[in-house]
């Protein structure tokens, strides 16, 4: 006997207005979809489509006719007869901000898009002063909340520190890190629900920490890498990219993608490999698969080692 199939309930259609432009989206759909739906372009950093948005940077706020305070268009509902403009003055100035305070602090060079939206939105961190010096190892860990000596103004803090290698698969750039909560998301109750890490400490010195800042491999962790599927900033990333980074030799516009089914075990997991220079230098897994929706375990997220391994006489 075959199981029946659940179908769910059609959604109604709902009209909003985006930029002057009507478009009829599902009801619950958000302002960022209907943008979708018409080709409005919205930047975006802590938002992931495999996750819950926490709504953390800010930089994609709109702005909703009648409304007080502009809303974050990655998780705000549309409503009937809602107008939104995306691209006014005040949506301008509040991007402008949002990313000259994040280029001030964090080192946003391996994130995409940062400098075009730099550009667009005239942004120009360099106008808070000179970046303060890079942190050593650990000192952010070891401070505690409140306790901390307060700037005078001469340069613009950082979060710049040297990255944690204490492993032979993936980095924590922390450097890089702008707090968006994805990774620790996808970590806990989303997705994997290893809870290996979480945000300690307040304020300024708010960081993503494991336990008792414990090296990782003393950690909760199981490295199945998902952390890295969903950073924005390349804070989190494969040892392979780190290093390439660091020599010079990554370059995307050579790496080919090929995407294929994970043969360690009977789950039917989606890969995609990364190719550059007929060597595989990361793997990732498409989104919209209904199997692994961007997740994969140790084996098919790192277990690509062996297949390139060269003999040495």
């Amino acid at each position: 006997m075959s199981t029946p199939v659940s179908v769910a309930a059609p959604r109604r259609l709902v009209d909003v207005t985006v930029d002057g432009q009507e478009v009829r989206v599902p009801e619950g759909a958000t302002i960022l979809e209907a943008c979708t739906t018409v080709g409005t372009d919205v930047p975006t950093l802590c938002y992931g489509d495999t996750l819950t948005p926490k709504n953390a940077c800010r930089v994609c706020v709109v702005e909703v006719e009648g409304a007080r305070t502009l809303a974050p268009a990655c998780s705000r509902a549309v409503e009937p007869g809602m107008v939104v403009a995306t691209d006014s003055e005040r949506v301008r100035h509040s991007r402008k901000m949002v990313l000259e305070l994040l280029g001030s602090s964090v080192d946003l060079s391996t994130t995409p898009d940062v400098p075009e939206w730099m550009e667009r939105y005239e942004a120009r961190p360099e106008r808070f002063g000179p970046r303060a010096d890079p942190a050593p190892l650990g000192e952010r860990d070891g401070r505690h909340p409140g306790h901390h000596t307060p700037g005078d103004g001469s340069v613009a803090a950082t979060v710049e520190q040297p990255a944690k290698v204490d492993n032979d698969l993936y980095v924590r750039d922390y450097g890089k890190c702008i707090m968006c909560y994805k990774c620790v998301d996808a970590c806990g109750e989303q997705w994997q629900n290893t809870f290996a890490i979480g945000i300690a400490g307040r304020g300024f010195d708010a960081r993503v920490s494991t336990e008792h800042d414990v090296p990782l491999p003393d950690s909760a962790c199981v490295y199945c890498g998902n952390c890295i599927e969903v950073c924005p900033t390349g804070a989190l990333a494969f040892g392979t990219e780190f290093d390439m980074r660091n020599e010079g030799t990554w370059d995307e516009s050579r790496q080919k993608q090929t995407t294929t089914i994970c043969t360690y075990c009977g789950v039917g997991c989606n890969v995609t490999l990364h190719v550059q220079d007929n060597e595989i230098v990361k793997v990732t897994s498409p989104h919209d698969n209904p199997v692994t929706h961007g997740n994969l375990c140790i084996k098919g997220r790192f277990g690509f080692q062996h297949v390139q391994r060269r003999r040495h006489d």
